[in-house]
Order: C-alpha cells, then sequence, then structure tokens
C-alpha cells in the first residue's frame, strides 16, 4: 500500500483566473517517470473554480474521464452536443474515444471543488460517449467497462467499516472526513494505492466520510 498525502499533489492551474489544481499524477512540467498512472488510472485532479471561472474548450482523446463534485456545481459543454449541470453525487462519464472537445466552467454564484479522473481505455478509437448518473447511491458501483474499471462510492459513519475491493489495483481517494486504513490514517485529499488487495478494510474515524474507490485491471 502507498499512501499519496493531499499536500504531495503537483500545484497547477492558474490562480489569477481563479482556477486551482492538484494533480495526483505526473503531468506537464511535473514529470515524474515513476508516476505516470496506477492500474487504470492516469489522472485524479482536484480543482477549484472561483465563480465564473473556467476551462475554455479543449480537446481529449482516447481517455475515459469520470467527474465527481465535491462542493458547487459544474456546468459541462461538449461537442457531442451535452450541455449539463453536475452537482454533489452526481457521476459523469465522458468518454473522449477518437476526440472530443469540452468546456468546463463554475456558472454559479460560489466556489466550485470538483474531482476528475482519467483512466486508460482497453481500446483505442471508437466514438466519443456521455452519460450522468445523478444522485448514486451509497455502495452503488459504476461500472467503465471501457477502461477494465469499476468505480464504488462509499458513504460512512463514524466507527463504520467497509471492505476494500479484492483486486490487482485499487485506488481510493478520501473526499471528506477522516479514515484509518490498515496502520494508516488519511483525511481529505490524501490516497493509497493498493496492489493485489485482499481482505482490506476502511474504518470511518469521524462523522461524514465520503471514499471513492477504483477497482482497476493492471497496466
Amino acid at each position: 500500500m502507498d499512501v499519496r498525502r493531499a499536500r504531495e499533489r503537483y500545484q497547477g492551474g492558474d490562480p489569477a483566473a481563479g482556477i486551482e489544481t492538484w494533480h495526483a499524477f505526473s503531468f506537464g512540467p511535473h514529470y515524474d517517470p515513476d508516476n505516470l498512472r496506477f492500474g487504470a488510472v492516469i489522472a485524479c485532479n482536484e480543482e477549484h473554480l472561483a465563480p465564473g471561472a473556467g476551462f475554455d474548450e479543449h480537446p481529449h482523446s482516447h481517455t475515459e474521464i469520470v467527474t465527481w463534485v465535491v462542493e458547487g456545481e459544474l456546468t459541462h459543454r461538449d461537442s457531442t452536443g451535452e450541455e449539463t449541470v453536475i452537482r454533489p453525487g452526481d457521476v459523469q462519464r465522458l468518454s473522449a474515444a477518437s476526440g472530443v472537445r469540452h468546456v468546463e466552467r463554475n456558472a454559479g454564484d460560489r466556489p466550485l471543488t470538483f474531482l476528475q479522473m482519467w483512466l486508460a481505455p482497453l481500446e483505442p478509437g471508437g466514438d466519443p460517449s456521455y452519460e450522468v448518473v445523478r444522485g448514486i447511491a451509497d455502495s452503488t458501483p459504476y461500472a467503465l467497462p471501457e477502461a477494465g474499471a469499476m468505480l464504488h462510492v462509499r458513504r460512512l459513519g463514524a466507527g463504520e467499516r467497509t471492505a476494500v475491493p479484492d483486486a490487482a489495483y485499487v485506488y481510493v481517494h478520501v473526499v471528506r472526513g477522516d479514515i484509518r486504513l490498515e496502520n494508516e490514517e488519511l483525511g481529505p485529499g490524501d490516497a493509497a494505492r493498493i496492489t493485489d488487495a485482499k481482505d482490506v478494510e476502511v474504518v470511518a474515524a469521524s462523522p461524514a466520510v465520503e471514499l471513492l474507490l477504483w477497482e482497476t485491471r493492471a497496466p
């Protein structure tokens, strides 16, 4: 198990434009050949957008993009014709496939925080696709067959437990609250990369814990 702390993320974004980004994996000028991916996960970015701030239209290809809003509302528009507002509890998936362009913006009047996770597809190419699952329930897995991955959303009260999936690669991200994972204590923004997980358990060490767990294939 490899624990990565929130404070160890690479900082990016454009603070003058109201954009603050924290990258868990190698990117751009912060190139680290030992931190390119974990299983199918190739990015886990924590994004903070001030009211009115956002990312102008930009391209993606050969990437499965899953977005989770922590607070605020995210307005999304893409070249497939989709235009939606994503709120806390919603799962948004954009399969970039052979190529897609999109815009992401905080059109609201309060700060926006969201996680954007990129996964490598099993096969390149194909047609772009888009999906939103509104208000996904606790313990409801979200399958991402294009990447050979499964997302598990868990919400726990203090003292409650949840099993980590037995899998070759499991990426655990703490959205809010504090947890105990094996002998480690993790807080908001912390993550753990677990290889060959078996009989691993999470214990909530505070009220209102929210976790995202990616169960993925080997790279």
